[in-house]
């Protein structure tokens, strides 16, 4: 008999279905929890993206804005150095102890609940991580920005193709060639891969949801304060210290995807020989390594805030051009589907091998 009949006619029976659907869930422990929340949250930032309206991170940024104003004050007795490091902990340690602690009073609040045989605590956890890694992932945007640049080059509107690059760097645009566009887009696209996609990957593997909520608002901050200018160079020194500290881990790790999903053999070498010539110690391997990868010469002098900085070259082959903003963006979406593969073999290996010795022993 169709399962339908038994939805419309017998109430046992539809309970019995709506058990077994919810048990059906239990699949997930094969991947590992970790691995369906990251599949989740990628593919959930893929189809909408970021919201339109009230993203957590530009109410952070707003506060962000006033608290530097209140403290990065030359006549502090405590000095700018500690009150940027004041300023950085007064936003981050509050926010992140909060996601840690809501998650642990909302597991033990239904700690031992179920509902027709699925847990309550672990299936509420799972939603809140799954959100709020979303929230701290911005594949989508940074795919978007991009490409955007590189619709207005292929329209020849350079004025407009200036304004877009404008919205995701700090350099002045205002004078920038089509080719140092197309440079600034995927120096952009893969150092940005790894604030906005690949640290908040690890971080959430390493911690979950509070790891990866650190993460994205450090990095924020970095951005917000990590500048050499008069008024962040003390400042901003914390914020800019503690995003390196972070990144040190992941940022290798995306250098090295980039590079097995490109021209490893230039990509292994410009990391090698040119990664320390830049300022960044984590983007330097980054987008060395990218543009290795891509083939590509990235890097050269550029204007910061009308003052011209003397920027090593970096990368081999040729001078970008507007099509190569497209192939760092497949660069980028193929080290996402390949960090999503390896997290979630490795977590189908570890079951499998959990369940092999429970077996052997119990």
């Amino acid at each position: 008999m169709p399962v339908f009949i038994y939805w419309a006619n017998d109430n046992h029976a539809v309970i019995t279905n709506l058990r077994l659907l919810l048990m059906s869930l239990s699949i997930i422990s094969i991947l590992t929890t970790s691995s369906f929340i990251i599949g989740a949250a990628l593919v959930l930032d893929f189809c909408i993206g970021e919201p339109k309206r009230y993203h957590p991170l530009i109410g952070f940024g707003n506060i962000a804005i006033w608290v530097e104003r209140k403290l990065n004050q030359p006549n502090l007795r405590i000095g700018r150095y500690i009150s940027g490091l004041l300023a950085w902990m007064l936003l981050i340690l509050p926010i992140t102890a909060g996601v840690f602690f809501s998650s642990s009073i909302l597991l033990a609040a239904f700690a031992e609940t179920s509902l027709f045989g699925l847990r309550l605590d672990a299936f509420f956890n799972i939603i809140i991580e799954l959100v709020l890694l979303y929230l701290c992932i911005g594949w989508k945007s940074l795919v978007q920005h991009v490409n955007a640049i590189q619709l207005a080059l292929q329209q020849n509107n350079i004025t407009l193709a200036r304004q877009r690059t404008q919205y995701i760097v700090s350099r002045d645009a205002d004078a920038l060639t089509e080719q140092q566009i197309s440079q600034t887009a995927i120096e952009s696209m893969l150092e940005n891969g790894n604030d906005a996609i690949f640290g908040c990957l690890f971080w959430f593997l390493v911690a979950g949801a509070p790891g990866a909520v650190m993460y994205r608002l450090a990095n924020t901050l970095d951005a917000m304060w990590g500048y050499r200018t008069p008024r962040y160079k003390q400042f901003g020194w914390a914020a800019a210290k503690l995003d390196d500290l972070l990144n040190i881990i992941p940022a290798r790790l995306c250098a090295l995807s980039y590079a097995l999903l490109g021209n490893t053999r230039r990509a292994l070498h410009c990391w090698q020989s040119q990664a320390h010539l830049l300022s960044s110690p984590n983007g330097g391997p980054v987008m060395s390594s990218g543009a290795g990868g891509l083939q590509v010469i990235l890097g050269g002098p550029t204007y910061y805030h009308g003052k011209l900085v003397d920027k090593p070259f970096f990368g081999e082959g040729s001078k970008p051009i507007g099509n190569d903003i497209h192939r760092t963006v497949i660069l980028v979406n193929r080290t996402v589907y390949l960090w999503f593969l390896v997290i979630f073999c490795s977590g189908l290996a570890y079951e499998l091998a959990h369940s092999a010795i429970r077996g052997l022993y119990l």
